[in-house]
């Protein structure tokens, strides 16, 4: 069991985390060495990026007005960059526009969490009940969707997709529900089933894990908090320590009976990494944060996230914890094609120790599940980058052979910049860097979307 720590927040105050105050669009970005040709598509960043006052130690963490940023990649050529908040209440009051349509559900409308693009949407996602928000292939706002009407309640933050059957699996909570819901929206963008699952009170679930058999269900001890409503905190969860900690291994097509839940050691998990079947067992690997928003209430700095295995023996119901990688990583990322399924490769953020709550670090991590052994690559001095977006060589290109993406700051330049590694090379320089027109602060999700063999617009 980790050392409980708990880390100081100065480093949210710092220039990659100040939010930008305008909305840019800049075509024909500079490109120093090579962007591969194959690299054809949209690179988008979400996160919070506040509108109007704001300050990052009294205001929290996960509740800044979302903000995308884009950058088209095609033919070796960076063609433009662009930023755009989303058209949430809150920002088209403030800013004296017409209201976004669609309907409404939760807390808010606030997207700001993550990303994806299915059925020939993209869409911002967010928790809390907050249905998505569909981006056109400039960044802007369309509408509020909930599926052609199809969606009963909220979305996840988190969905997983299917890259057999298409399909596109979240899990939904929302305050003011008994129950969380396990949403399957087929490949055609329509929700097949809507499931709901018993969980003992109000749980944040921002993870959500999927294998060919299974869905699993993080029920952890942030709950919701009532007096965190009553007091005007637009993200009302707290840790709880008498709410426990525990996995729910649910068959994908099954119902709130078919459950198997199984007791862990209390921890909290934003981010799982894959889980797999191997026989009688599935095998869950995440980045486990032993506290979050107890003692700081507004910022998961509790402790150091780290990379860790779930056994679960579906027979005899028991769990098996491991941790993997000892040093202080967030924001992990696969080869997708592989998402449910055994794996090799996993990609993390390699943060500053004493940083727990921190968006980005200066270098990534490439753990190989096989062997054990993890390579870094070190991003240049004064540099430091989120979550990557791993796209593949090409189609047929073995699991892993390929680019990482992401948006780096550089503190010198006070401006981010695209950095392409090739994982060939993991560790030696980036392929390509793109030095962009503007600050992007640190976000919450790095998504690409690639046009083969798709149409050529988000």
């Amino acid at each position: 069991m980790l050392t409980h720590r708990t880390h100081g927040t100065s480093h949210l105050l710092t220039a990659g985390y100040r939010p930008v105050t305008e909305e840019l669009t800049v075509h024909g970005l500079p490109v120093l060495g090579q962007l591969p040709v194959e690299l054809d598509g949209t690179l988008l960043r979400i996160g919070a990026n506040p509108l109007g006052a704001h300050d990052p130690a009294l205001d929290h963490a996960f509740a800044g007005d979302a903000m995308v940023h884009g950058l088209r990649l095609r033919g070796g050529r960076a063609e433009w960059y662009r930023n755009r908040w989303l058209r949430t209440d809150r920002v088209t009051r403030a800013l004296g526009e017409l209201p976004t349509p669609g309907p409404r559900n939760g807390l808010g409308d606030n997207t700001n969490a993550g990303l994806v693009r299915h059925a020939g949407r993209t869409l911002a996602l967010g928790g809390g009940g907050a249905l998505p928000v569909q981006l056109s292939g400039e960044l802007d706002s369309v509408a509020r969707i909930d599926f052609d009407g199809t969606l009963p309640g909220g979305f996840g933050a988190q969905p997983v997709g299917d890259p057999l059957t298409g399909e596109l699996h979240a899990l939904a909570y929302d305050h003011r529900s008994p129950h969380l819901t396990h949403v399957t929206v087929d490949a055609l963008g329509k929700v097949r089933r809507a499931e709901p699952i018993t969980v003992k009170g109000t749980p944040m679930v921002h993870a959500f894990s999927l294998t060919d058999r299974h869905a699993v269900v993080y029920d952890l001890p942030v709950v919701f908090d009532p007096r965190e409503a009553a007091a005007g905190s637009r993200v009302p969860y707290r840790w709880d320590d008498n709410h426990g900690a525990r996995l729910g291994i649910l068959p994908r097509d099954g119902g709130d009976a078919d459950v198997l839940w199984l007791e862990i050691d209390p921890c909290y998990v934003f981010h799982a990494v894959n889980a797999f079947e191997r026989g009688r067992h599935t095998v869950i690997d995440v980045i486990r944060h032993e506290r979050a928003f107890d003692r700081d209430p507004l910022h998961p700095t509790e402790s150091t996230p780290t990379l860790w295995r779930w056994t679960v023996d579906r027979l005899s119901g028991t769990v098996q914890e491991e941790q993997l990688d000892g040093r202080t990583q967030e924001f992990p990322r696969i080869d997708d094609r592989y998402a449910g399924s055994p794996y090799r490769w996993a990609f993390t953020v390699g943060l500053r120790e004493g940083q727990g709550a921190a968006l980005a670090g200066p270098r990534l991590l490439r753990h190989d599940l096989h062997t054990g052994r993890t390579d870094e690559h070190r991003l240049a001095p004064g540099r430091e980058a989120g979550r990557a977006a791993f796209v593949p060589r090409g189609p047929l290109a073995p699991e892993g052979d390929g680019w990482l993406l992401t948006i780096a700051h550089d503190a010198a330049s006070g401006h981010g910049e695209l950095v392409v590694v090739d994982t060939a090379d993991f560790t030696g320089p980036p392929v390509a860097v793109v030095p962009l027109p503007a600050r992007v602060p640190h976000g919450f999700q790095t998504h690409w979307i690639a046009d083969w063999p798709s149409a050529t617009h988000c």
